[in-house]
């Protein structure tokens, strides 16, 4: 990526979110210094990078542990932004009031204010901030006006040195999202072959086109993808069950992993463990299943090849040992 004139150096990267069962950001019951210490020794192990999607006190807990134990990671840290306009495209609704937008209006610039206190608390910890995730595409139910996420962009600016960057499918950057990036240090971009009913013998072939759609777009500015990934399980909820495996993760890892490598291209796994709290109550949401690591944190199918020398059956247990 350097030579595009980013100084963020090629190394692994994940998503991370730490919630296990009965723990949620909507609750706030946030995982414990000792469950995220937990958390991060397993991915000090191969990922050098982590993204979080919030300034929450669970991400200040993560910065926290880094900085207290020693942890060799760099994170991108995310503004969690709410809905500054009402989005009548989104499936599920998102109509709300004048007077809830204002609250939003002002919770999104206390967010702001967080991730430049969070910057400025853990400079060598944090690499880059993202203004918000997912907040343009049509469907979305938190939608921000681009205008908003200028001022944003430019309010972290003059309060802290970091790359700036935004989040969001691959779709509205060469559209809607053009002022700004002219705004941006560098573009993020999300890639979900699964969710638009590929295939795995297609699902590589099309992230490459959804990345260079971008990439070549703006030739002489970086573009990193923040998600990439392939769920577990689905109850049919926007995919098919037959298409959701831990094979198919497996095997869509292997292919962007080898294809990243090659290329350059500093690309965050979509993620790092599952989230029981998302999505529908039903246990096979596809939301819930995303992650390389069961909620138990036992390694699935792609990584057990990877981590098969750190976790080993405990006699009288089917829980395995960490080490």
């Amino acid at each position: 990526m350097k030579d595009k004139g980013l100084d963020i150096e090629f190394g692994n990267a994940i998503c991370y979110s730490g919630y296990r069962e009965d723990q949620s950001p909507q609750s706030k019951d946030f995982p414990s210094y000792a469950e995220i210490l937990e958390d991060l020794r397993i991915l000090d192990h191969h990922w050098q990078y982590l993204r979080l999607y919030d300034c929450s006190r669970h991400a200040e807990l993560v910065l926290q542990v880094i900085s207290n134990e020693g942890l060799d990671f760099k994170v991108m840290l995310g503004c969690d932004m709410r809905a500054e306009a009402s989005n009548p495209d989104c499936p599920w609704g998102a109509n709300f009031s004048a007077r809830r937008l204002q609250g939003n209006r002002a919770a999104n610039s206390a967010e702001i204010d967080r991730v430049i206190s969070l910057a400025r608390h853990f400079p060598d910890i944090v690499f880059a901030i993202s203004v918000g995730n997912e907040a343009t595409v049509d469907w979305t139910d938190h939608l921000v006006p681009v205008d908003s996420l200028i001022g944003y962009v430019r309010r972290i600016k003059q309060a802290v040195n970091h790359p700036v960057t935004f989040c969001e499918n691959y779709v509205p950057w060469t559209g809607k999202l053009e002022p700004l990036v002219a705004e941006l240090d560098f573009i993020s971009l999300h890639t979900y072959p699964v969710w638009e009913f590929h295939s795995i013998d297609s699902a590589i072939e099309y992230t490459q086109q959804n990345y260079y759609s971008v990439a070549d777009h703006y030739p002489d500015k970086p573009v990193v993808i923040t998600e990439a990934g392939w769920t577990t399980n689905s109850n049919g909820r926007g995919i098919e069950p037959w298409n959701a495996s831990e094979e198919f993760q497996a095997q869509y890892y292997s292919q962007i992993m080898d294809w990243c490598r090659e290329k350059r291209v500093l690309t965050f796994i979509f993620e790092a463990f599952d989230e029981p709290w998302k999505g529908s109550p039903d246990p096979l949401e596809p939301e819930k299943h995303w992650g390389i690591f069961t909620v138990e944190r036992k390694p699935k199918l792609v990584m057990q090849e990877l981590f098969e020398h750190l976790w080993t059956p405990q006699p009288d247990s089917d829980q395995p040992a960490q080490v």
